[in-house]
């Protein structure tokens, strides 16, 4: 790492060191400053003759596919993240390249999750040199601890898309779990005992990798319909016995919150958004699968009912509870990037308004447009925010890495962005005088809604005029941080070194901050 004295201060007021990993990095240069020029990148031209003629690309063993693959030392190797917790293709990827005694891997996951705890071992053995992709639980523990090689690199799922289609990180195997595919290598997640549903997070690697590897547990006869991965992306094809555990996928029911705190939320969140004139016949929205924000969505459900009007469309992932706005002819149309339980996987086998959508059309910053900017209220959590409404959601207050950034930067480009969030957590305040860490500036964070107060962006006029005689507790963040601190104290900082364990990229490719390992005292 370079000297400190060579480390610019980026638009943000974060100081950002010249590389990441030997590569040059370019700082934040501030809300849509950064304008990147040339062409996007293409894999190695291929050609049909060195393929199959019978269109036959199965291969015995992942291990043989990743060989005919020409895996080497320092090789970038992808995957997605749509059989979640469940996952088992992914460290079996590791393993094989692990006993084949390949060094210095990248890892590049779309993101991970406790399942993917195994890796430590293959960060350990020299396997992988470094993740670029969100690391939870032990694996972000590892991290913040230094004890990864390389520097962590933590994008949004829009900026994951991005530095492949711009060539930042090229793919040189990526390696598509798909519940059902063909000997050619067409694919979806709609069926077989592993069913998931979309395979969006995974079209940017089948497009732009070098090579592709398909592995499935449920090989059907040509062709796999539909083909949410196209074989003619594909190089091989590898049936194991079970790529993924069932439950772990997705669950047969996704569970609403039943906390008082939280509902009161959710309930504050929801008149806000009507105060506000937010909902609305033809609006849209986004909303995700946690406790909070299925509850705020049943509010939404009923006041469309109510008022015999309907959303246009949702975009996000999908649950029982989306799928019955789209039964109830309260919602037209769900934009499905990821399907959380077994209701919405049988909604978008079924229900043309229920379509699968690449992570391209919604988040990317670099295409002709996105949905989140035509989205009207977009709903987030955060681990914490600041007085002036900076958000992180990457680290908690003590420092560690514990969670990915997944869509949230590239969904505060919505007209009106709303993070609902208890004051404090385990009698730690949420809101600070500045964030650990840096994820997403304050100045397109909207609103934030707590137990105990709403507190509106003051650069949001429009929304303090609309909701000033609503009777919802107004407040100013200066005074729900001081809430809470009464209430818990104040935190103490924390012991950061000066080592960069992990750096987090803004939605542009730019790094907006950088992760220090923690101080841990004897």
């Amino acid at each position: 790492m370079a000297h400190k004295s060579d480390w610019t201060k980026n638009a943000a007021g974060r100081w950002i060191p010249p590389e990441i990993n030997g590569e040059k990095v370019i700082p934040f240069k501030g809300i849509g400053k950064h304008r990147p020029s040339g062409n996007r990148y293409g894999p190695p031209i291929r050609t049909s003759i060195d393929y199959p003629p019978d269109g036959n690309k199965q291969v015995e063993t992942l291990k043989d596919a990743l060989v005919k693959s020409g895996i080497r030392d320092g090789m970038v190797i992808s995957t997605h993240h749509h059989l979640r917790n469940g996952d088992l293709v992914a460290n079996q990827v590791f393993k094989a390249a692990s006993d084949l005694g390949i060094k210095d891997l990248v890892w590049f996951p779309s993101a991970s999750f406790p399942c993917h705890e195994p890796m430590i071992e293959y960060l350990k053995d020299g396997t992988i040199h470094h993740i670029e992709g969100s690391m939870n639980g032990a694996l972000g523990r590892f991290c913040s601890e230094g004890k990864m090689r390389g520097v962590g690199v933590l994008r949004s799922h829009g900026g994951r898309y991005q530095a492949i289609q711009d060539g930042e990180v090229k793919i040189d195997i990526a390696v598509i779990a798909a519940p059902t595919a063909d000997p050619f290598g067409n694919a979806n997640g709609l069926y077989g005992p592993s069913a998931c549903g979309g395979l969006g997070y995974s079209l940017a690697d089948m497009l732009y990798g070098d090579r592709v590897i398909v592995v499935t547990d449920h090989l059907v006869p040509f062709p796999c319909i539909p083909m949410q991965i196209i074989g003619n992306y594909v190089d091989f094809v590898v049936v194991m016995d079970k790529i993924g555990i069932p439950e772990q996928i997705v669950s047969g029911t996704t569970r609403i919150t039943r906390s008082p705190d939280r509902l009161l939320i959710a309930e504050y969140t929801a008149r806000f958004c009507d105060a506000a004139g937010l909902i609305k016949d033809g609006f849209s929205f986004q909303a995700g699968a946690g406790g909070t924000s299925l509850a705020i969505g049943i509010y939404f459900h009923k006041m469309l009912k109510e008022r015999g009007i309907k959303a246009r469309f949702a975009v996000g992932g999908s649950t029982e509870y989306s799928v019955k706005m789209l039964e109830d002819e309260v919602l037209e149309y769900m934009l499905d990037a990821q399907t959380f339980d077994l209701t919405a996987v049988e909604s978008m086998r079924n229900n043309p308004r229920h379509p699968d959508i690449s992570i391209f059309h919604c988040y990317d910053f670099h295409g002709k447009g996105t949905y989140t900017t035509m989205m009207d209220v977009m709903i987030l959590g955060a681990t914490e925010v600041d007085v002036h409404f900076n958000g992180n959601v990457v680290t908690h207050s003590d420092g560690i890495l514990l969670h990915g950034i997944g869509g949230w930067q590239n969904c505060l480009h919505a007209r009106c962005t709303i993070l609902p969030v208890p004051l404090f957590r385990n009698r730690i305040p949420i809101i600070r005088d500045e964030v650990t860490t840096l994820c997403g500036p304050g100045e397109l964070i909207d609103v934030i809604v707590t137990e105990r107060g709403i507190a509106i962006n003051p650069l949001r006029t429009d929304l303090l005029e609309k909701v000033k005689n609503s009777g919802l507790p107004l407040k100013s963040i200066e005074e729900l941080k001081a809430e809470a601190e009464a209430l818990c104290g104040v935190p103490e900082p924390v012991d950061f070194e000066d080592e960069v364990v992990a750096a987090v990229k803004w939605v542009d490719g730019t790094v907006i901050d950088v992760i220090k390992k923690v101080r841990r005292n004897p």
